[in-house]
C-alpha cells in the first residue's frame, strides 16, 4: 500500500488503528488507504457498513479495513467530474 498523503510505500502487511506513516506521520488506518474506499460509492465505501465513517482522513475502527494496493486507488475521472460540479455549485 502507499500512504494516501505522501505516497510512500508502506510494506507492513497488517495496519493497526494507531499505525502512522513513517514519512509524514499521518494515520494509516483511514478510509483513504482502504481497498474498499470509492469516492463514487454510497458513503464512499463499497462495503455495506451500518454507520458510515464521517472523517475519511482520521484513524477509525472500521472492521472492513483492508490496505489498498495504492493510496486513493478508486478515484477516477468520474470523481473529478463530481468535484468540478461540487466546486461549481458551492
Amino acid at each position: 500500500m502507499n500512504c494516501a498523503y505522501c505516497h510512500i510505500e508502506i510494506t507492513e502487511t497488517k495496519i493497526y488503528i494507531r499505525d502512522e506513516c513513517p514519512a509524514c506521520g499521518r494515520d494509516l488506518h483511514i478510509c483513504l488507504n482502504c481497498d474498499f474506499y470509492d469516492q463514487n460509492a454510497y458513503s464512499q465505501c463499497r462495503e455495506s457498513i451500518k454507520e458510515p465513517v464521517q472523517d475519511k482522513e482520521k484513524a477509525n475502527y472500521c472492521d472492513f479495513f483492508r490496505a489498498a494496493k495504492t493510496g486513493l486507488a478508486h478515484v477516477g475521472k468520474e470523481s473529478d467530474a463530481v468535484k468540478k460540479l461540487n466546486d461549481l455549485f458551492n
